[in-house]
């Protein structure tokens, strides 16, 4: 009996091993998608809360249908942290093929009115923007692709004349 529970872990074990093996054999010839930020949407803007969606584009390079699992992101403005959040919506992106999602996103610019008052009150000066952010794939082998996203806007191009 107690060689049987011996061989059984010992089996087990190997089991394991050999399939972390093939993940990595599985992953080898795997190319990370691209995404693309596409669009942001203002969906409602209240004094204390605004709502935006983020819309993506997820293009699958490989020959396989692609599981995307979630995106966990970070929006910046000249490193002041505006939102940060996970979406957990499940998708498949087919293979050679591409698919838009979009994530719910909320802020609350009133906690951060003084420092973008103070930034938008220098019109020539470039405010900086990025957008950090993980697409999560993959079912047993899960893997993140890193998307990040720069730019800057410059308030007086925002003034109409």
């Amino acid at each position: 009996m107690v060689f049987q529970a011996r061989v059984t872990k010992l089996l087990c074990l190997c089991m394991l091993l050999g399939l972390s093996g093939c993940s990595t054999w599985i992953t080898g010839g795997f190319d990370d998608p691209d995404v693309k930020l596409l669009k942001v949407d203002v969906v409602k803007a209240k004094l204390l809360r605004q709502d935006f969606k983020l819309r993506f584009r997820v293009d699958n390079p490989n020959d396989s249908s692609l599981l995307v699992r979630g995106l966990r992101y970070k929006i910046l403005l000249n490193d002041i942290l505006l939102s940060e959040g996970e979406s957990s919506d499940w998708f498949i992106v087919k293979a050679n093929s591409h698919k838009n999602f979009s994530v719910p996103v909320r802020t609350n610019l009133w906690e951060h009115l003084k420092d973008i008052s103070r930034m938008l009150g220098k019109t020539s000066q470039p405010i900086h923007y990025r957008l950090e952010g993980k697409l999560k794939t993959g079912f047993l082998f899960g893997h993140s692709v890193r998307i990040e996203r720069n730019g800057e806007i410059i308030p007086g191009d925002l003034i109409p004349e």
